[in-house]
């Protein structure tokens, strides 16, 4: 088993076709949307591939060790992941490919109507061992 990240983003990827902000849906658009999260993750807990998953709140800083006691806190100016990421799904599965297939299945979540969003999702591999240093 490998375990993969899927990265649900705000923006950085290309468009979605379906991509009005969740903030402009209706409230039966969200709860539709938010029960296929529910209901995907519940499938992949039969199958013992879910691990966990998140949805992330917009707030949140840039926090750096700046010296005993005091961590510098900035709100800037870098592109900070609260603008971009707006969740996050750990899955644990057999193949690069399977993970392909239910990163591709998470993307149908519905939108705005009922359509799918086609959102971009990336997918990402833990890292399994350190990686080699040569000299």
């Amino acid at each position: 088993m490998a375990k993969y990240l899927l990265l649900k983003h705000y923006r950085g990827a290309l468009e979605p076709l379906n991509c009005a902000p969740m903030d402009q849906w209706t409230p039966d658009e969200v709860a539709a949307h938010i029960g296929f999260m529910h209901d995907f993750a519940k499938r992949l807990e039969g199958t013992g591939e879910f691990v966990d998953a998140q949805a992330l709140a917009p707030e949140g800083v840039w926090v750096q060790y700046g010296g005993e006691g005091k961590p510098p806190v900035t709100d800037g100016p870098f592109a900070e992941t609260k603008d971009l990421i707006a969740g996050w799904m750990v899955i644990d599965v057999d193949s690069y490919e399977r993970a392909l297939e239910l990163a591709g299945e998470l993307s149908a979540a519905p939108g705005p109507g009922g359509e799918p969003i086609h959102e971009w999702l990336e997918l990402r591999p833990f890292l399994t061992a350190p990686p080699t240093v040569t000299e």
